[in-house]
Formats: structure tokens, C-alpha cells, sequence
């Protein structure tokens, strides 16, 4: 559970960069935002930017914490390989937009920045139950007692 906090703390404080770096997008980019990006508009706002990646990246967490958790340890690493996968092909397509889409260049180097924080999180708590370590549990049985010990 200690190391489950720590990646936890990490997760906010990327939050926390994330939100500030995408409120620092560049002038027309705001304006753009203003205009013709309304629904964008919550993330000109640092600590509304800082909430919604982190609502996101726990909400993700929990998710990799259910497969954890339901499924044996061969297929939730099996599974983690390939969301692992899918998130380094989303940054990399991010990148991408942000490099070829002209409207998204326009926002800037620090709102790429910000969004690039976010798949690196996903990429981390991804890496963080890869490595992660199921608990055995052997049941010992005497005639009319059952215990449970994880080792």
C-alpha cells in the first residue's frame, strides 16, 4: 500500500505540472480556445486543467487495480503489456497532432508539454502494476479450522 500512495502523490504531482503547463498556452491558442474550443476552455484554468488529468489518471489507476486484483497474474500483465502499448501509440500520435495540425501547433511548446504529461502518468501507473507483485495465499486446513496466510 506504501508504494500504491507514492505513485499516488507521483500522479498529482504530475497533475499539478500538467494543469499549469496546458494553462500556459500561447496567445492565439487561448483565443482559439475562446472561440472555437469551448468545451477546452476549462483548461486556461490551472487548477480545473490540475483536477481533470487527475481525476483521469486515478480513474485509470483504479482500473489497472480492478485487473490487478480479478485476474491472474499472467493475463493482468499480459493485458498491462498491451494497454502499455496503447498508451506509448497515443503519445506518440499526440505528438504527432501536435506537430502536424496546424491549429494544435498554434497552442504551444508548454500546452504539448501538458498534454505529454498525462500519457507519461498513464505510462507510469501502467509500469507501476507491470512490476508489481501478486501475494500468494496458501490455505492450511486442520480438521475443523481453515486459515488463510499470504506470504
Amino acid at each position: 500500500m506504501k508504494r500504491a500512495t507514492q505513485l499516488i502523490a507521483l500522479l498529482a504531482l504530475i497533475s499539478v505540472i500538467s494543469g499549469y503547463l496546458m494553462s500556459e498556452a500561447s496567445w492565439i491558442g487561448r483565443v482559439g480556445m475562446t472561440f472555437f474550443h469551448k468545451e477546452c476552455n476549462f483548461l486556461k484554468v490551472w487548477w480545473q486543467g490540475t483536477v481533470a488529468v487527475f481525476l483521469m489518471l486515478i480513474l485509470l489507476f483504479l482500473f489497472h487495480n480492478l485487473l490487478f486484483q480479478k485476474l491472474p497474474a499472467r493475463a493482468a500483465k499480459t493485458l498491462n503489456f498491451l494497454l502499455l502499448l496503447f498508451a506509448v501509440t497515443g503519445l506518440y500520435y499526440t505528438h504527432n497532432d501536435f506537430t502536424q495540425n496546424l491549429s494544435h501547433r498554434l497552442l504551444g511548446r508548454h500546452f504539448r508539454y501538458g498534454a505529454y504529461m498525462f500519457w507519461i502518468g498513464w505510462i507510469l501507473t501502467i509500469l507501476f502494476f507491470i512490476f508489481k507483485r501478486k501475494r500468494k495465499t496458501t490455505i492450511i486446513t486442520n480438521s475443523d479450522k481453515m486459515e488463510i496466510v499470504d506470504q
